[in-house]
């Protein structure tokens, strides 16, 4: 352990001082030994109390109500249902769609490795989350991309099921653009008539033909979605497009390509790949960028099915995972001294789960098929990928300078005062008087722990030197998201069945 993540522990854990004179031979390591299925419970979990609309009777977040009943009254449609993405009452479409991609492609990949149960919890998860999807786009030519005021709902710090907010809805309509959302959201329906098909064949055939209209509306009205006058103000800054909308439509296609096995869509991302970007070879992926997903999961057909006019997805797939192994001379990925990938950038964590993820698919795609990975001065094999991600998930559940898990539930150390406004006031079936706007304030300012405990939920992480301070107030470290745990159900139904990966 280096000097500085050492002090830094000390620092936070005083005990620890006198524990290393009285043992000064023991290992300054946290136990390697966790729980990966009940952390796979506990992230599923988690989207139940980030739920909007009526709530079932079997809600276990018994802490949460119905909320945002009333959505798309604007419109006359029903836009009720979904998830709030973070720790406000808003519904935002860019993120929800990437959740519910990565939450499906969690159960392509991982889900014969769930227990029953769990397997059950996440497909609920995910049509908590397509039924909505479905009525974003149930309208031809029209798709609806949020609903709530980022900027009046920003200035409250109300429970959801208080809401007193404007509900604005946001739609784009044709001819007006909105690749990158409807590209997503195409992605999002698309994978998950994949993890439906041998359980609910009906709605994945209706998912994947909504999937084919969606796309069809962003590839023939090219543009990004926050480019749009009409809705900047309410999608900017928080989900504007930053990184541009090409990486979308080559997502949406590849989805489809995998679902339906069409050749259209092959011919797609052959043909389109250098016009929307697909050779720059960026190293991102998330939210907003697509591509370096994009690469792992396009190579699938390569490495599996021999398509090599893809080469070029293959060759960007390994680039990457080159740049996540410390002892390949192309490394640049930056680690923090105690080991987490790290991004400048608010919720950190979201790199660490999606970056994690694609490590372990590519492991499976490359272990199957009896393959390594050239990185020019090191050949890498698929356990050393695994070796990579499940250090990353160690350290998020405790393996780490602060000895803290970034996962709220999850053992008996984790952050307590998470930016999370349902979570950190008091529930309606303790406190059923309504709270207004800025009556919740006195919460968000109060230094108790929140009075109810968002189980399964990964905040957004420590800084680059490993510290974290559990202040509520600072949203970029302490607030969870729904696209930081839709990954991690993935590569927790892996460990949880390989604990010990090779």
């Amino acid at each position: 352990m280096k000097l500085s993540s050492l002090l830094l522990l000390l620092r936070h854990q005083p005990f620890l001082f006198i524990f290393l004179i009285l043992f000064p031979g023991f290992p300054l390591v946290h136990s390697s030994y966790h729980d990966y299925s009940d952390a796979l419970s506990k992230s599923i979990l988690f989207f139940e109390g980030q739920r909007s609309g009526y709530l079932p009777q079997d809600q276990r977040m018994t802490w949460r109500a119905n909320s945002g009943l009333s959505d798309g009254w604007m419109y006359n449609t029903d836009l009720t249902g979904g998830y709030y993405d973070a720790g406000d009452n808003v519904k935002f479409g860019f993120p929800m769609a990437f959740t519910t991609t990565m939450l499906s492609w969690s159960v392509i990949e991982f889900g014969d490795l769930m227990p029953p149960n769990e397997l059950r919890n996440a497909l609920v998860a995910i049509r908590w989350a397509t039924d909505y999807l479905l009525k974003t786009v149930s309208q031809p030519n029209r798709i609806f991309v949020q609903v709530g005021d980022p900027n009046i709902d920003h200035s409250c710090w109300e429970r959801p099921e208080d809401m007193d907010t404007a509900r604005t809805v946001y739609a784009v309509d044709a001819p007006n653009p909105a690749s990158d959302v409807a590209g997503e959201t195409a992605s999002a329906l698309a994978a998950s008539s994949m993890a439906f098909r041998s359980v609910d064949p009906g709605y994945a055939e209706t998912l994947l033909r909504k999937a084919v209209q969606t796309f069809q509306f962003a590839d023939n009205f090219r543009g990004a979605y926050s480019d749009d006058s009409n809705i900047r103000d309410g999608v900017c800054p928080f989900y504007c497009d930053f990184s541009g909308y090409q990486d979308e439509l080559l997502w949406g296609a590849a989805w489809l390509r995998r679902a339906s096995q069409d050749d259209t869509y092959l011919s797609y991302i052959e043909n389109n790949g250098k016009t929307l970007g697909a050779d720059d070879n960026i190293n991102e992926f998330g939210w907003d960028n697509k591509h370096a997903g994009l690469n792992v999961l396009v190579s699938k057909e390569v490495l599996e099915g021999n398509m090599y006019s893809l080469e070029s997805y293959k060759a960007s797939a390994d680039s990457f995972m080159c740049t996540l192994i410390p002892e390949a001379s192309s490394s640049h990925i930056e680690y923090t001294p105690g080991g987490l990938i790290y991004k400048p950038g608010g919720s950190n964590l979201q790199h660490a789960t999606t970056i994690s993820f694609l490590l372990l698919v590519y492991a499976n795609y490359l272990a199957r098929t009896s393959q390594t990975l050239n990185c020019g001065n090191v050949m890498v094999s698929p356990a050393s990928l695994r070796v990579q991600a499940k250090r990353q998930v160690d350290y998020i559940l405790g393996d780490n300078p602060m000895g803290l898990s970034y996962m709220v539930g999850y053992s008996n150390n984790f952050p307590q005062r998470i930016h999370h406004r349902g979570s950190s006031l008091p529930s309606v079936k303790d406190h059923p008087q309504f709270i207004a706007c800025k009556e919740g304030s006195i919460y968000y300012n109060s230094t108790n722990p929140n009075p109810n405990v968002l189980v399964g939920a990964i905040v957004g992480g420590p800084s680059e030197d490993d510290s974290y301070g559990d202040d509520r107030a600072d949203f970029r470290k302490s607030e969870p998201t729904t696209y930081i745990n839709a990954p991690f159900v993935g590569v927790l139904a892996y460990f949880a069945a390989n604990p010990n990966p090779s």
